[in-house]
Protein backbone atom coordinates (compact mmCIF):
# COMPACT_ATOMS: atom_id res chain seq x y z
CA UNK A 1 0.00 0.00 0.00
CA UNK A 2 0.82 3.50 -0.98
CA UNK A 3 1.52 5.86 1.38
CA UNK A 4 -0.48 9.01 1.56
CA UNK A 5 0.19 12.46 -0.18
CA UNK A 6 1.25 15.28 1.91
CA UNK A 7 -0.56 17.96 1.93
CA UNK A 8 0.49 21.57 2.15
CA UNK A 9 -0.78 24.26 4.16
CA UNK A 10 -3.45 25.58 2.62
CA UNK A 11 -4.79 22.67 1.51
CA UNK A 12 -5.06 21.80 5.07
CA UNK A 13 -6.12 25.27 5.53
CA UNK A 14 -9.13 24.86 3.14
CA UNK A 15 -10.24 21.47 3.66
CA UNK A 16 -10.85 22.98 7.48
CA UNK A 17 -12.20 26.01 7.12
CA UNK A 18 -15.80 24.90 7.32
CA UNK A 19 -15.22 24.18 11.02
CA UNK A 20 -15.02 27.91 11.18
CA UNK A 21 -18.48 27.85 10.66
CA UNK A 22 -19.56 24.97 12.39
CA UNK A 23 -18.07 26.60 15.64
CA UNK A 24 -20.14 29.98 15.03
CA UNK A 25 -23.21 28.00 15.86
CA UNK A 26 -21.87 26.07 18.63
CA UNK A 27 -20.90 29.22 19.78
CA UNK A 28 -24.30 31.00 19.74
CA UNK A 29 -25.29 27.96 21.13
CA UNK A 30 -23.23 27.74 24.20
CA UNK A 31 -23.00 31.08 25.23
CA UNK A 32 -26.68 32.53 24.62
CA UNK A 33 -29.03 29.69 24.29
CA UNK A 34 -29.69 29.32 28.74
CA UNK A 35 -29.83 32.81 28.33
CA UNK A 36 -32.80 32.53 26.09
CA UNK A 37 -34.56 29.57 27.65
CA UNK A 38 -34.13 32.13 30.63
CA UNK A 39 -35.33 35.26 29.29
CA UNK A 40 -38.46 32.87 27.69
CA UNK A 41 -39.63 32.31 31.57
CA UNK A 42 -37.26 29.04 32.68
CA UNK A 43 -35.90 28.89 36.15
CA UNK A 44 -32.02 27.72 36.99
CA UNK A 45 -32.93 23.87 37.62
CA UNK A 46 -35.32 23.96 34.15
CA UNK A 47 -32.43 24.82 31.93
CA UNK A 48 -30.36 21.17 32.01
CA UNK A 49 -33.50 19.47 31.18
CA UNK A 50 -34.54 22.27 28.33
CA UNK A 51 -30.42 21.40 27.02
CA UNK A 52 -31.68 17.35 26.90
CA UNK A 53 -32.40 18.20 22.93
CA UNK A 54 -28.43 18.85 22.33
CA UNK A 55 -27.02 15.59 23.91
CA UNK A 56 -30.02 13.43 22.75
CA UNK A 57 -29.60 13.76 19.20
CA UNK A 58 -25.61 14.02 18.97
CA UNK A 59 -26.41 10.39 20.54
CA UNK A 60 -28.33 9.62 17.68
CA UNK A 61 -27.19 11.56 14.95
CA UNK A 62 -23.42 11.10 14.67
CA UNK A 63 -23.08 7.29 14.39
CA UNK A 64 -25.80 7.06 11.56
CA UNK A 65 -24.10 9.92 9.61
CA UNK A 66 -20.85 8.50 9.98
CA UNK A 67 -21.90 4.87 9.06
CA UNK A 68 -23.62 6.48 6.21
CA UNK A 69 -20.84 8.44 5.26
CA UNK A 70 -18.57 5.39 5.50
CA UNK A 71 -20.73 4.03 2.89
CA UNK A 72 -21.58 7.48 0.38
CA UNK A 73 -20.06 8.14 -2.74
CA UNK A 74 -21.47 11.28 -4.73
CA UNK A 75 -20.31 13.63 -7.54
CA UNK A 76 -20.13 15.67 -4.33
CA UNK A 77 -17.86 13.22 -2.88
CA UNK A 78 -17.89 10.63 -0.04
CA UNK A 79 -18.03 13.70 3.50
CA UNK A 80 -19.17 16.67 1.67
CA UNK A 81 -22.73 15.86 1.15
CA UNK A 82 -23.51 15.93 4.48
CA UNK A 83 -21.26 18.89 5.08
CA UNK A 84 -23.79 20.67 2.93
CA UNK A 85 -27.31 19.40 4.11
CA UNK A 86 -25.98 19.94 7.96
CA UNK A 87 -25.14 23.50 7.18
CA UNK A 88 -28.41 24.52 5.46
CA UNK A 89 -30.66 23.21 8.61
CA UNK A 90 -27.94 24.87 10.93
CA UNK A 91 -28.67 28.17 9.02
CA UNK A 92 -32.32 27.63 9.23
CA UNK A 93 -32.40 26.64 13.20
CA UNK A 94 -30.10 30.18 13.62
CA UNK A 95 -32.41 32.26 12.57
CA UNK A 96 -35.65 30.98 13.93
CA UNK A 97 -34.10 30.43 17.86
CA UNK A 98 -33.86 33.68 19.15
CA UNK A 99 -37.39 34.62 17.44
CA UNK A 100 -39.30 31.63 19.46
CA UNK A 101 -42.51 33.05 21.21
CA UNK A 102 -42.29 30.83 23.63
CA UNK A 103 -39.78 28.22 25.50
CA UNK A 104 -41.22 24.92 24.14
CA UNK A 105 -40.25 26.72 20.59
CA UNK A 106 -36.50 27.54 21.95
CA UNK A 107 -36.52 24.08 22.97
CA UNK A 108 -37.79 22.58 19.47
CA UNK A 109 -35.03 24.30 17.63
CA UNK A 110 -32.14 23.77 19.40
CA UNK A 111 -33.47 19.88 18.65
CA UNK A 112 -33.19 21.03 15.24
CA UNK A 113 -30.09 22.74 15.17
CA UNK A 114 -28.18 20.62 17.36
CA UNK A 115 -28.98 17.86 15.11
CA UNK A 116 -27.72 19.72 12.06
CA UNK A 117 -24.53 20.79 13.43
CA UNK A 118 -23.51 17.42 13.97
CA UNK A 119 -25.08 16.17 10.44
CA UNK A 120 -21.97 18.63 9.15
CA UNK A 121 -19.17 17.98 12.21
CA UNK A 122 -19.19 14.53 12.72
CA UNK A 123 -17.98 14.09 8.72
CA UNK A 124 -15.59 16.86 9.41
CA UNK A 125 -13.79 14.68 12.06
CA UNK A 126 -13.63 11.69 9.95
CA UNK A 127 -12.37 14.34 6.83
CA UNK A 128 -9.27 14.69 8.37
CA UNK A 129 -8.86 10.89 8.80
CA UNK A 130 -9.23 10.19 5.16
CA UNK A 131 -7.50 12.55 3.83
CA UNK A 132 -4.70 13.30 5.83
CA UNK A 133 -1.22 10.58 6.44
CA UNK A 134 -0.51 9.71 9.77
CA UNK A 135 1.88 12.00 10.40
CA UNK A 136 -0.27 15.51 9.22
CA UNK A 137 -3.25 14.23 11.43
CA UNK A 138 -2.22 15.72 14.80
CA UNK A 139 -2.25 18.90 12.34
CA UNK A 140 -5.31 18.89 10.66
CA UNK A 141 -6.64 18.41 14.06
CA UNK A 142 -4.30 21.10 15.52
CA UNK A 143 -5.81 23.51 11.95
CA UNK A 144 -9.58 22.26 13.33
CA UNK A 145 -8.95 23.16 16.67
CA UNK A 146 -7.62 26.58 15.36
CA UNK A 147 -10.66 27.46 13.64
CA UNK A 148 -12.80 26.79 16.55
CA UNK A 149 -10.89 28.62 18.48
CA UNK A 150 -11.59 31.85 15.90
CA UNK A 151 -14.93 31.21 15.35
CA UNK A 152 -15.69 31.08 18.93
CA UNK A 153 -14.24 33.88 19.90
CA UNK A 154 -16.13 36.15 17.03
CA UNK A 155 -19.50 34.14 17.86
CA UNK A 156 -19.04 34.56 21.32
CA UNK A 157 -18.03 38.60 21.25
CA UNK A 158 -21.12 38.87 18.82
CA UNK A 159 -23.92 40.29 21.63
CA UNK A 160 -21.19 42.63 23.61
CA UNK A 161 -19.93 44.13 20.29
CA UNK A 162 -23.60 44.64 18.98
CA UNK A 163 -24.45 46.54 22.08
CA UNK A 164 -20.92 48.59 21.69
CA UNK A 165 -22.44 49.59 18.41
CA UNK A 166 -25.33 50.62 19.98
CA UNK A 167 -27.98 48.18 19.32
CA UNK A 168 -30.22 47.37 21.93
CA UNK A 169 -29.55 45.12 24.54
CA UNK A 170 -32.67 44.83 26.50
CA UNK A 171 -35.95 43.87 25.75
CA UNK A 172 -39.64 44.00 27.37
CA UNK A 173 -40.21 40.47 28.97
CA UNK A 174 -40.41 37.03 27.59
CA UNK A 175 -38.72 38.99 24.67
CA UNK A 176 -35.01 38.04 23.46
CA UNK A 177 -32.71 41.47 22.90
CA UNK A 178 -31.57 42.37 19.45
CA UNK A 179 -28.28 42.04 19.96
CA UNK A 180 -28.82 38.34 20.26
CA UNK A 181 -31.05 38.08 17.54
CA UNK A 182 -28.89 39.81 15.46
CA UNK A 183 -26.22 37.85 16.36
CA UNK A 184 -27.70 35.11 15.20
CA UNK A 185 -28.68 36.07 12.08
CA UNK A 186 -24.58 37.00 11.26
CA UNK A 187 -23.82 33.56 12.46
CA UNK A 188 -26.43 31.73 10.01
CA UNK A 189 -24.37 33.25 7.27
CA UNK A 190 -20.84 32.70 8.26
CA UNK A 191 -21.48 29.13 8.71
CA UNK A 192 -23.12 28.34 5.54
CA UNK A 193 -20.49 30.66 3.69
CA UNK A 194 -17.25 28.61 5.61
CA UNK A 195 -18.86 25.39 4.79
CA UNK A 196 -19.26 25.99 0.82
CA UNK A 197 -15.81 26.96 0.87
CA UNK A 198 -14.51 23.78 2.25
CA UNK A 199 -17.15 21.86 0.15
CA UNK A 200 -15.52 23.85 -3.40
CA UNK A 201 -11.48 24.24 -2.38
CA UNK A 202 -10.90 20.84 -1.15
CA UNK A 203 -11.27 17.35 -2.74
CA UNK A 204 -12.01 13.65 -1.68
CA UNK A 205 -9.88 10.34 -2.64
CA UNK A 206 -12.54 8.17 -4.44
CA UNK A 207 -13.11 4.77 -1.94
CA UNK A 208 -10.84 2.18 -3.90
CA UNK A 209 -8.28 5.00 -3.89
CA UNK A 210 -8.58 5.72 -0.17
CA UNK A 211 -8.52 1.92 1.18
CA UNK A 212 -4.89 1.56 -0.62
CA UNK A 213 -4.18 3.94 1.37
CA UNK A 214 -4.89 2.38 5.04
CA UNK A 215 -2.25 2.49 7.01
CA UNK A 216 -4.49 1.28 9.89
CA UNK A 217 -3.78 -2.06 11.61
CA UNK A 218 -7.67 -3.74 12.86
CA UNK A 219 -6.26 -4.57 16.40
CA UNK A 220 -7.40 -5.32 19.29
CA UNK A 221 -10.66 -7.68 18.48
CA UNK A 222 -11.28 -5.42 15.50
CA UNK A 223 -12.09 -7.15 11.99
CA UNK A 224 -12.41 -5.11 9.24
CA UNK A 225 -14.71 -7.09 6.80
CA UNK A 226 -16.48 -9.06 8.91
CA UNK A 227 -18.84 -7.94 11.49
CA UNK A 228 -20.02 -9.85 14.60
CA UNK A 229 -22.79 -8.85 16.32
CA UNK A 230 -22.77 -9.36 20.22
CA UNK A 231 -25.07 -11.65 21.92
CA UNK A 232 -27.99 -10.59 23.09
CA UNK A 233 -27.53 -12.22 26.66
CA UNK A 234 -24.43 -9.57 27.33
CA UNK A 235 -27.59 -6.74 27.08
CA UNK A 236 -29.50 -8.15 29.99
CA UNK A 237 -27.32 -6.81 32.49
CA UNK A 238 -27.76 -3.67 31.28
CA UNK A 239 -31.65 -4.07 30.56
CA UNK A 240 -31.44 -4.63 34.57
CA UNK A 241 -29.99 -2.07 35.95
CA UNK A 242 -31.39 0.42 34.07
CA UNK A 243 -34.57 -0.67 35.20
CA UNK A 244 -33.79 -0.53 38.98
CA UNK A 245 -32.30 2.80 38.60
CA UNK A 246 -35.90 3.57 36.62
CA UNK A 247 -37.42 2.44 40.08
CA UNK A 248 -35.19 3.74 42.77
CA UNK A 249 -36.09 7.36 41.14
CA UNK A 250 -39.54 6.69 41.27
CA UNK A 251 -39.75 5.40 44.50
CA UNK A 252 -37.65 7.78 46.29
CA UNK A 253 -39.57 10.68 44.16
CA UNK A 254 -36.21 12.04 43.05
CA UNK A 255 -35.88 14.50 40.14
CA UNK A 256 -37.41 13.58 37.02
CA UNK A 257 -34.13 13.95 34.58
CA UNK A 258 -32.56 11.30 36.76
CA UNK A 259 -34.91 8.88 34.29
CA UNK A 260 -32.32 9.76 31.65
CA UNK A 261 -29.40 8.70 33.67
CA UNK A 262 -31.04 5.50 34.42
CA UNK A 263 -32.27 5.53 30.51
CA UNK A 264 -28.38 5.37 29.72
CA UNK A 265 -27.63 1.68 30.77
CA UNK A 266 -31.20 0.70 29.56
CA UNK A 267 -30.91 2.02 25.92
CA UNK A 268 -27.73 0.37 25.47
CA UNK A 269 -29.26 -3.06 27.08
CA UNK A 270 -31.96 -2.68 24.23
CA UNK A 271 -29.29 -2.00 21.65
CA UNK A 272 -27.56 -4.77 22.26
CA UNK A 273 -30.96 -7.40 22.28
CA UNK A 274 -32.48 -6.06 19.39
CA UNK A 275 -29.13 -6.27 17.25
CA UNK A 276 -29.10 -9.71 17.67
CA UNK A 277 -32.11 -10.45 16.12
CA UNK A 278 -30.66 -8.46 13.09
CA UNK A 279 -28.86 -10.08 10.15
CA UNK A 280 -24.99 -8.75 10.37
CA UNK A 281 -24.72 -6.27 7.61
CA UNK A 282 -27.84 -3.89 8.88
CA UNK A 283 -27.03 -0.74 10.14
CA UNK A 284 -27.70 -0.97 13.67
CA UNK A 285 -26.10 -5.09 14.25
CA UNK A 286 -22.86 -3.15 12.72
CA UNK A 287 -23.36 0.32 15.10
CA UNK A 288 -23.35 -2.57 18.00
CA UNK A 289 -20.61 -4.77 17.28
CA UNK A 290 -18.26 -2.39 16.48
CA UNK A 291 -19.11 -0.42 19.82
CA UNK A 292 -18.81 -3.65 21.15
CA UNK A 293 -15.17 -4.15 19.29
CA UNK A 294 -13.70 -0.64 19.94
CA UNK A 295 -10.07 -0.47 19.89
CA UNK A 296 -8.62 -0.68 23.72
CA UNK A 297 -7.54 2.81 22.84
CA UNK A 298 -10.55 4.21 22.57
CA UNK A 299 -12.12 2.33 25.86
CA UNK A 300 -9.29 4.08 27.71
CA UNK A 301 -9.85 7.60 26.05
CA UNK A 302 -13.62 6.93 26.71
CA UNK A 303 -12.84 8.07 30.37
CA UNK A 304 -10.70 11.03 29.67
CA UNK A 305 -13.97 12.06 27.25
CA UNK A 306 -16.31 11.71 30.08
CA UNK A 307 -14.79 13.93 32.86
CA UNK A 308 -13.86 16.50 29.93
CA UNK A 309 -16.93 16.81 28.25
CA UNK A 310 -18.75 16.39 31.82
CA UNK A 311 -16.69 19.37 32.78
CA UNK A 312 -17.51 21.57 29.67
CA UNK A 313 -21.31 21.34 29.61
CA UNK A 314 -21.18 22.60 33.48
CA UNK A 315 -19.52 25.44 32.46
CA UNK A 316 -21.24 25.85 29.05
CA UNK A 317 -24.57 25.54 31.22
CA UNK A 318 -24.05 27.63 34.12
CA UNK A 319 -21.52 30.58 33.49
CA UNK A 320 -23.83 32.61 32.76
CA UNK A 321 -26.28 31.99 36.18
CA UNK A 322 -23.20 31.93 38.36
CA UNK A 323 -21.57 35.01 36.57
CA UNK A 324 -24.47 37.07 37.08
CA UNK A 325 -25.56 36.41 40.48
CA UNK A 326 -21.72 36.15 41.97
CA UNK A 327 -20.05 38.70 40.35
CA UNK A 328 -23.39 41.22 39.15
CA UNK A 329 -25.66 40.47 41.91
CA UNK A 330 -28.91 39.83 40.06
CA UNK A 331 -31.20 36.94 38.67
CA UNK A 332 -33.39 39.02 36.96
CA UNK A 333 -33.02 38.12 33.76
CA UNK A 334 -35.11 41.86 32.11
CA UNK A 335 -32.42 43.77 34.11
CA UNK A 336 -29.60 45.63 32.41
CA UNK A 337 -27.67 44.60 34.96
CA UNK A 338 -28.28 41.03 34.14
CA UNK A 339 -27.73 41.58 30.64
CA UNK A 340 -24.40 43.49 30.97
CA UNK A 341 -23.32 40.24 32.85
CA UNK A 342 -24.55 37.70 29.97
CA UNK A 343 -22.78 39.59 27.80
CA UNK A 344 -19.56 39.62 30.09
CA UNK A 345 -20.19 35.99 29.96
CA UNK A 346 -20.01 35.74 25.93
CA UNK A 347 -16.47 38.03 26.05
CA UNK A 348 -14.96 35.14 28.52
CA UNK A 349 -16.06 32.57 25.94
CA UNK A 350 -14.71 34.49 23.29
CA UNK A 351 -11.54 34.74 25.57
CA UNK A 352 -11.22 31.32 26.12
CA UNK A 353 -11.67 30.45 22.31
CA UNK A 354 -8.74 33.11 21.70
CA UNK A 355 -6.67 31.58 23.94
CA UNK A 356 -7.34 28.09 22.59
CA UNK A 357 -6.73 29.44 19.29
CA UNK A 358 -3.53 30.15 20.39
CA UNK A 359 -2.65 27.13 22.28
CA UNK A 360 -3.28 25.23 18.91
CA UNK A 361 -0.52 26.51 17.82
CA UNK A 362 1.67 25.75 21.16
CA UNK A 363 0.41 22.48 21.09
CA UNK A 364 2.23 20.50 18.61
CA UNK A 365 5.21 21.96 20.08
CA UNK A 366 4.54 20.52 23.34
CA UNK A 367 3.72 17.38 22.52
CA UNK A 368 6.77 17.00 20.37
CA UNK A 369 8.59 18.12 23.71
CA UNK A 370 6.39 16.19 25.95
CA UNK A 371 4.51 13.64 24.51
CA UNK A 372 0.70 13.62 23.62
CA UNK A 373 -0.52 12.18 27.35
CA UNK A 374 1.40 14.39 29.29
CA UNK A 375 0.83 17.69 26.76
CA UNK A 376 -2.82 16.45 27.29
CA UNK A 377 -2.80 16.35 31.15
CA UNK A 378 -0.88 19.53 31.64
CA UNK A 379 -3.52 21.63 29.27
CA UNK A 380 -6.81 20.02 30.85
CA UNK A 381 -5.56 20.40 34.44
CA UNK A 382 -4.74 24.37 33.45
CA UNK A 383 -8.77 24.10 32.60
CA UNK A 384 -9.34 22.77 35.97
CA UNK A 385 -7.64 25.41 37.73
CA UNK A 386 -9.04 28.19 35.37
CA UNK A 387 -12.97 27.25 36.36
CA UNK A 388 -12.07 27.07 40.17
CA UNK A 389 -10.22 29.96 39.96
CA UNK A 390 -13.64 31.71 39.18
CA UNK A 391 -15.35 31.31 42.38
CA UNK A 392 -12.26 32.91 43.97
CA UNK A 393 -12.20 35.99 41.68
CA UNK A 394 -14.54 39.02 42.30
CA UNK A 395 -13.74 41.58 39.82
CA UNK A 396 -15.08 40.54 37.03
CA UNK A 397 -12.51 41.81 34.98
CA UNK A 398 -9.93 39.40 36.22
CA UNK A 399 -12.07 36.20 34.55
CA UNK A 400 -10.21 36.67 31.72
CA UNK A 401 -7.49 34.91 33.44
CA UNK A 402 -9.35 31.92 34.42
CA UNK A 403 -10.19 31.92 30.81
CA UNK A 404 -6.83 31.06 29.97
CA UNK A 405 -6.66 27.78 31.82
CA UNK A 406 -9.84 27.14 30.21
CA UNK A 407 -8.47 27.83 26.39
CA UNK A 408 -5.30 25.49 26.74
CA UNK A 409 -8.04 22.73 28.15
CA UNK A 410 -10.44 23.64 25.06
CA UNK A 411 -7.69 23.18 22.28
CA UNK A 412 -6.07 20.13 23.97
CA UNK A 413 -9.77 18.34 23.83
CA UNK A 414 -10.21 19.51 20.10
CA UNK A 415 -7.22 17.59 19.28
CA UNK A 416 -4.83 15.53 21.19
CA UNK A 417 -7.58 12.84 21.51
CA UNK A 418 -8.01 12.36 18.57
CA UNK A 419 -4.43 12.48 17.22
CA UNK A 420 -3.99 9.73 19.84
CA UNK A 421 -6.87 7.33 18.33
CA UNK A 422 -7.02 8.11 14.29
CA UNK A 423 -4.11 5.75 13.95
CA UNK A 424 -6.00 2.78 15.52
CA UNK A 425 -8.75 2.61 12.88
CA UNK A 426 -9.29 1.77 9.62
CA UNK A 427 -10.02 4.21 6.90
CA UNK A 428 -13.18 2.03 5.93
CA UNK A 429 -14.44 2.32 9.27
CA UNK A 430 -12.81 6.21 10.13
CA UNK A 431 -16.47 7.66 10.27
CA UNK A 432 -18.47 5.01 11.92
CA UNK A 433 -15.59 4.65 14.99
CA UNK A 434 -15.60 8.84 15.20
CA UNK A 435 -19.15 8.78 15.40
CA UNK A 436 -19.29 6.12 18.02
CA UNK A 437 -16.09 8.11 19.41
CA UNK A 438 -18.80 10.79 20.11
CA UNK A 439 -20.69 8.77 22.40
CA UNK A 440 -18.16 9.81 25.09
CA UNK A 441 -18.75 13.35 24.16
CA UNK A 442 -22.70 12.97 24.33
CA UNK A 443 -22.89 10.28 27.05
CA UNK A 444 -21.45 12.82 29.79
CA UNK A 445 -23.97 15.81 28.75
CA UNK A 446 -26.79 13.53 29.38
CA UNK A 447 -25.08 12.55 32.75
CA UNK A 448 -24.57 16.57 32.86
CA UNK A 449 -27.93 17.07 32.27
CA UNK A 450 -30.10 14.62 34.18
CA UNK A 451 -27.65 15.28 37.08
CA UNK A 452 -26.76 19.25 37.71
CA UNK A 453 -30.20 20.52 38.57
CA UNK A 454 -30.58 17.50 40.86
CA UNK A 455 -27.15 18.78 42.68
CA UNK A 456 -28.02 22.07 42.43
CA UNK A 457 -31.33 22.44 44.65
CA UNK A 458 -30.52 19.76 46.49
CA UNK A 459 -26.65 19.57 47.29
CA UNK A 460 -25.33 22.91 46.29
CA UNK A 461 -27.48 25.16 47.85
CA UNK A 462 -28.66 26.30 44.40
CA UNK A 463 -25.58 28.09 44.09
CA UNK A 464 -24.32 27.89 40.20
CA UNK A 465 -20.74 28.64 41.29
CA UNK A 466 -20.67 25.21 42.73
CA UNK A 467 -21.25 23.43 39.64
CA UNK A 468 -18.43 25.49 38.10
CA UNK A 469 -16.16 24.38 41.22
CA UNK A 470 -17.67 20.32 39.96
CA UNK A 471 -16.57 21.15 36.65
CA UNK A 472 -12.76 22.04 37.56
CA UNK A 473 -12.52 19.20 39.46
CA UNK A 474 -13.93 17.20 36.73
CA UNK A 475 -11.31 18.41 34.33
CA UNK A 476 -8.23 17.23 36.59
CA UNK A 477 -9.79 13.87 37.04
CA UNK A 478 -9.49 13.81 32.96
CA UNK A 479 -6.18 14.97 32.81
CA UNK A 480 -5.30 11.85 35.65
CA UNK A 481 -7.21 9.62 33.38
CA UNK A 482 -5.12 9.98 30.20
CA UNK A 483 -2.26 8.83 31.97
CA UNK A 484 -4.05 5.21 31.97
CA UNK A 485 -4.30 5.06 28.50
CA UNK A 486 -0.94 2.83 27.49
CA UNK A 487 1.49 4.52 25.68
CA UNK A 488 2.19 1.38 23.15
CA UNK A 489 -1.51 1.66 22.25
CA UNK A 490 -1.82 5.17 21.42
CA UNK A 491 1.99 6.03 19.51
CA UNK A 492 1.41 8.35 17.43
CA UNK A 493 3.81 10.86 15.13
CA UNK A 494 3.87 14.62 15.97
CA UNK A 495 6.63 16.15 13.65
CA UNK A 496 8.81 13.39 14.94
CA UNK A 497 7.28 12.78 18.60
CA UNK A 498 5.53 9.86 19.85
CA UNK A 499 3.18 9.36 22.36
Amino acid sequence: MSPKPQLSFWQIWNMCFGFLGIQFGFALQNANVSRIFQTLGASMDEIPGLWLAAPLTGLVVQPIIGYFSDRTWTRMGRRRPYFFWGAVFSTAALLLMPNSPQLWVAAGTLWILDASLNISMEPFRAFVGDQLSARQRPTGYAMQSFFIGVGSVVASLLPWLLAKLGVANTAAAGVVPDTVRYAFYLGGAVLLLAILWTILRSREYPPEVLHGFDEAEPSHGLVKHKVQVPSASGGLPWLLAGLAGMACVWQLGWDRLLYVLAGLPLAYGLLRVFASRLPAERMVAVIAADLHDMPATMRRLAVVQFFSWFALFAMWLYTTPAVTQLHYGTTDTTSATYNDGANWVGVLFAAYNGFAALAAIVIPYMARRFGLRLTHLINVVLGGLGLLSIAFIRDPQWLLLSMVGVGFAWASILSLPYAMLSNSLPAAKMGIYMGIFNFFIVIPQLVAVSLLGFLLTRLLGNEPIRILILGGASFIVSGLAVLWVRPAATTTVVDGAAA
